[in-house]
């Protein structure tokens, strides 16, 4: 960075680096337009298409489950009458960590932080009357991924509609968990297989859907800064790839499916040069690294949603100021979809009249501003220019540091990544406690008294309900039907990894199992049985 006599940096960006206080040509390094290229072009650093958001906006999707499937997929007609382009869904702490509704574990969890989903049964009640050749999904669900994904496809089947219709995007980023959430079920490899498989599966039956949503949004709200947020997730990304290739997979045949997922903070300017770094790294990793030809395959494409961390639950309606302001980073970054987070998340479950704002917030931008007017507007200004060149480096050094350990597994098992988001995440604490960061309603111009707010609650009566549906569920279907695809299940998941083919891949005998309504928890303890379960090493 260049320096000048009096002007001092006053202060420094969430990645490290000093923001000076005038930026200039003398910051920006030589050849800027040969590096940035083109919309649409490689290091995609302008963006992964040429037109953007000037032929048609991003995917407008919001998160929405809660409760039953019935009234999840009651929300889901309400945002689609707002004009959702796009589904998200939510699935409760049980769904997530593949245990039904019924089991002693899930108690006093179902339906609490999205939706239940316990059988093919719940899948269907879940999108009725939502045609899925008609809309995108998105499913935030990521050691049972398999799982979801095979049941969305049987719904689908139900309706008619044939795999290659399908659009959509399943999180499935497992190593995550590892690092910042937790819903972790089956060891690292185990779980790298699993990932490989879902590459392999949706390569021949489900070609048009985004096989995997890698993650820093969990990273961000667990206190990455912008840096470690991309340098973590890439480097993740990374491991994703090595693992599909030593499945056997083509690299040009399954990156092109490939997503991301982050945040988007109200450091607005940083943000957009952090989705700019992160596009032209990837592209550069998949080129040098990977030896990608596609220029798909070399593409970084991502969801965004804005940063519920960032929400106060002190003079809520302050978050509507947030969510625009995070919405315009995404905007300004390029993303390809956009969730929105609702005003009174953190309070509780959204009210239907916040969930609706949400998306009012989106379709302002798209269609009563000029931001879809023209690609990139932020291509060569002078801060943005040096804040990518600044985050590119910060993440760089990262994604170093964690190959230096052996890779992102390696690094997550010797806690690296873990114990740098836990030290950036208590610096940030301290600094709000000291007021040296400001956060509006909390530690500075707030009320002596709140006005009070009355949330949505779930239905009491939730677990004991879904309960009855189990028990009618296994009363009526087939028992040796369901015991024989388990056991052909756990046949080949004892089978060594990385073989290609159907006949050594999990999903397909998941799927018939799943078809005769052998529940969410029966095939995850199937797969429980053969690869255990993941236990954290505590000693660091």
């Amino acid at each position: 960075m260049a320096e000048r006599a009096g002007s001092e940096p006053s202060r420094r960006g969430e990645s490290g680096f000093d923001i000076p206080t005038v930026y200039g040509p003398e910051d920006v390094a030589p050849g800027l337009e040969e590096r940035l290229g083109e919309p649409g072009e490689y290091p995609f650093t302008r963006g992964v298409y040429r037109s953007m958001y000037t032929e048609r906006p991003w995917t407008m999707r919001q998160y929405a489950g809660f409760g039953t499937a019935t009234e999840s997929n009651r929300r889901y007609h309400q945002l689609i009458e707002a004009g959702t382009t796009g589904l998200s869904v939510a699935f409760d702490l049980p769904t997530q960590m593949g245990f039904d509704s019924d089991d002693p574990v899930a108690a006093g969890e179902v339906g609490k932080v999205g939706v239940a989903i316990d059988s093919v049964d719940d899948m269907c009640t879940l999108f009725d009357g939502i045609p899925l050749d008609q809309v995108s999904t998105s499913m935030t669900i990521n050691a049972p991924a398999s799982v979801l994904l095979l049941l969305y496809q049987l719904v689908a089947d139900g309706q008619g509609v044939p795999g290659e219709k399908l659009t959509g995007t399943v999180q499935n980023d497992v190593l995550k968990e590892y690092i910042a959430r937790g819903t972790y079920i089956y060891p690292p490899a185990e779980s790298l297989r699993l990932t490989s498989d879902i590459f392999g599966y949706c390569a021949a039956e489900l070609p048009r859907f985004n096989t995997i949503s890698i993650s820093g949004y969990h990273m961000a709200e667990a206190g990455a800064n912008p840096a470690q947020e991309i340098g973590f997730t890439l480097a993740n990304g990374m491991e994703y790839v090595r693992a599909a290739l030593a499945a056997g997979l083509a690299v040009d045949d399954f990156a092109p499916r490939l997503s991301f997922f982050f945040v988007a903070r109200t450091t607005l300017l940083e943000e957009v040069a952090k989705f700019r770094a992160a596009r032209r790294i990837w592209a550069r990793l998949m080129r040098e690294e990977f030896g990608a030809r596609n220029p798909k395959s070399m593409m970084l494409r991502f969801h965004t949603q804005t940063a519920g961390v960032q929400l106060t639950a002190q003079q809520p309606e302050v978050n509507i100021i947030r969510v625009t302001t995070q919405a315009l980073a995404a905007v300004l970054g390029g993303s390809q979809s956009l969730h929105t987070n609702s005003f009174d998340e953190a309070i509780a479950l959204p009210s239907e009249k916040a969930a609706r704002l949400a998306v009012r917030t989106q379709q302002v931008l798209a269609y009563e501003t000029d931001l879809t007017a023209t690609v990139d507007p932020f291509a060569g200004s002078y801060a943005v220019e040096a804040m990518t060149d600044e985050v590119e480096r910060v993440a760089m050094e990262l994604i170093e540091a964690v190959e230096k350990r052996g890779g992102a597994v390696a690094a997550i098992e010797q806690g690296f990544q873990k114990t740098e988001i836990e030290k950036t995440a208590y610096g940030t604490a301290r600094e709000i406690e000291a007021g040296e960061r400001v956060v509006v309603g909390v530690n500075r111009y707030r009320l002596n008294t709140e006005e009070p707010y009355e949330p949505l609650r779930p239905n009491p009566e939730l677990e004991r309900e879904q309960a009855q549906r189990l028990d009618r569920l296994r009363a009526e279907r087939s028992s040796t039907e369901v015991d024989g695809a388990l056991d052909e299940l756990r046949r080949v998941a004892s089978a060594p990894a990385g073989r290609p083919g159907p006949e050594h891949n999990v999903l397909y005998p998941m799927r018939r199992a799943l078809a005769a309504h052998a529940t969410v928890g029966e095939v995850c303890h199937a797969l429980r049985e053969v690869w255990g379960a993941y236990v954290p090493n505590d000693a660091f």
